[in-house]
């Protein structure tokens, strides 16, 4: 009799595997490792299967084990009622006192009512911790049909699905196979519905991973909430992973990490340093102010003149104790009229958040495309940058080329709100000394050009360390002292790297808090890519990714940004699968 009903349960939809286990998920209790765990949504009965005593178990005809094993208590067959709910798909509600369909249990006297009339003593019980009620009383509870053997040992509970609450979304999902590698991409559709249409507005996930390493059996669940505020039921999902690993997470990350994403790479530090060839390009100087960087009074932080392209940095905290602002003035020195002309300009301000500076001024500035131009009189000073009010603590990092027909004088200043920055209030401040741990000057040199051919990979570029990648020098024109450009702040490194077809950079911080962006070019493709894309780069051993050339010739455009630690490193790996390597790529992301 026990063989002949197993076998008729196992032939009963054996080939539906997608149950809903969200009674189980919503009282948090262990997933059944099981492909039989979850059942297709439109199948309308759940049956299940079990044996005194026994672990093993059958749902709609494929085997599961039991946490808790059904038991005879006083010649009752009793089921774990947490349990039992959860694989028919039924919601258990409450906490001292639980809810299932027309029954009531009270977990602390042990009592049960059904559609509110008591129960006789024994249909409830706690064994070993658990909570187990009668199996005949559970089948009357959600109107089900219950079977037993001659010996009564073995029951079938058959059971209608869960209606739900017909205003509620439905969580739906897929995944393109059942069956993984190791290190095999998942690629997930989701279709989730509202019955009235209503947008959904906030989707759950349990157990979703896009790759998976270990071999085993994962069960995913979706769950989404609509505009109403209404909860889907858990949609889930099982998955196995097994055979012959495709990735490796460094491989994986090689081929599907986003731009601006990190990833994991001991060896990182072990690889050569790329020959960078430094080659003829623009020359023209830096005017960096960043001393005193945290200025306690109005006053001229630096001032230098120029005559055609310069570039301009300042990065200052606001000391005063009360509102003020960052003004780059331009005073004509010529008999002539003059024209001083912004070609690009990136701006962070006010911000209390350090990280935040370099940052978002690199990525304004890359983004910059609309050219100002004043036009002074002789002898006339105007500002060429302004910048919003800072209060006391907030910072600004402005980052501005500019090209003017004359000799123009420029004077970074620091002035509390309420002063007007005009020549004659100008005249009237004192040059701010330096603070003795930054650095403020011109530094000849702005662009700093090379070109690396990629020979042996992995490999890579070494920026800022004032060893491979030699500090620029300047003076300081408001004392006439040397000035050593430590990280080379503001210098943007013009990169060609060729070889670069099949291969994926990152970004690899050395010296600890980075946030910055660079600018990619790969043949027809112009990218400004924020790095990382959230938080901050931190390890050496946890690069970003950056890019993966399409082009044999990649040009990255490369400042490094204020408030972040130098050095880092551009890491290549090769990132073309090689040939025989299993697992392509897939590109397919709903």
């Amino acid at each position: 009799m026990l063989s002949a009903v197993r076998r008729a349960v196992r032939n009963f939809h054996t080939r539906k595997r997608t149950l809903a286990l969200g009674a189980a998920l919503l009282l948090g209790l262990p997933a059944v490792t099981s492909p039989a765990q979850a059942a297709v949504a439109s199948v309308g009965a759940v049956q299940l299967t079990v044996s005194t005593d026994q672990n093993a178990a059958y749902l709609n005809g494929e085997s599961v084990r039991l946490q808790a094993a059904p038991r005879n208590v006083q010649g009752r067959v009793m089921l774990p009622l947490r349990e039992a709910a959860a694989l028919l798909g039924q919601p258990l509600v409450g906490s001292a006192t639980l809810q299932l369909g027309r029954l009531s249990v009270d977990s602390a006297r042990l009592s049960a009512s059904l559609a509110g009339a008591a129960q006789p003593e024994g249909n409830v019980a706690s064994v070993g911790g658990v909570l187990y009620v009668s199996a005949r009383l559970l089948a009357d509870a959600l109107g089900a049909n219950f079977s037993s053997d001659n010996a009564g040992r073995t029951l079938t509970i058959t059971a209608l699905r869960d209606g739900g609450n017909p205003l509620s979304p439905q969580a739906r999902f897929s995944t393109d196979k059942n069956v993984y590698a190791p290190g095999e991409r998942v690629v997930y559709t989701e279709y989730p519905f509202d019955p009235d249409g209503a947008d959904i507005t906030a989707r759950r996930w349990t157990g979703r991973q896009e790759v998976y390493f270990q071999p085993g059996t994962y069960t995913i669940s979706l769950q989404v909430t609509n505009a109403r505020g209404l909860q889907s039921a858990p949609f889930t999902r099982t998955i196995r992973v097994e055979g012959t690993p495709i990735d490796t997470p460094l491989t994986y990350a090689l081929k599907y990490a986003d731009p601006g994403e990190s990833f994991a790479d001991a060896q990182v530090l072990t690889y050569p340093a790329a020959p960078a060839q430094l080659v003829a390009g623009p020359n023209f100087p830096l005017l960096f102010s960043d001393s005193p960087e945290a200025p306690t009074q109005s006053g001229v932080l630096y001032q230098d003149t120029v005559e055609g392209r310069a570039r301009l940095l300042a990065y200052h905290l606001n000391a005063l104790g009360r509102p003020a602002r960052l003004y780059v003035m331009a005073r004509n020195l010529e008999t002539r009229p003059v024209e001083v002309r912004t070609e690009r300009l990136g701006e962070t301000a006010p911000t209390r958040v350090e990280g935040q500076l370099g940052q978002v001024t690199l990525l304004e500035y890359f983004a910059s495309t609309a050219a100002q131009t004043l036009t002074l009189a002789p002898g006339q000073t105007a500002a060429a940058y302004a910048s919003p009010t800072l209060g006391a603590g907030s910072g600004v990092n402005v980052l501005q080329d500019l090209t003017t027909s004359g000799r123009v004088e420029l004077t970074f200043l620091f002035l509390e709100d309420g002063l007007p920055p005009t020549q004659q209030v100008m005249q009237q401040l004192p040059y701010l000394p330096l603070d003795g741990r930054h650095q403020r000057g011109t530094f000849p040199g702005a662009v700093r050009s090379l070109r690396v051919n990629l020979t042996t990979l992995p490999a890579r570029i070494v920026i800022g360390d004032g060893q491979v990648d030699p500090v620029v020098m300047g003076v300081d024109r408001l004392t006439g002292q040397p000035m050593r450009l430590s990280g080379n702040y503001g210098v943007l490194y013009d990169l060609e790297v060729n070889g670069a077809a099949g291969t994926a950079v990152a970004l690899s911080p050395r010296g600890g808090l980075y946030r910055g962006a660079m600018n990619i070019v790969d043949g027809p493709i112009t990218q400004a890519i924020k790095l990382p894309r959230t938080g901050n780069a931190l390890l050496p051993d946890q690069p970003v990714m950056l890019w993966r050339p399409l082009s044999d010739q990649l040009n990255i455009d490369f400042i490094p940004a204020s408030g972040s630690n130098l050095p880092v490193s551009l890491v290549f790996y090769r990132a073309r699968p090689q040939l025989g390597q299993g697992g392509g790529l897939k590109t397919y992301q709903p």
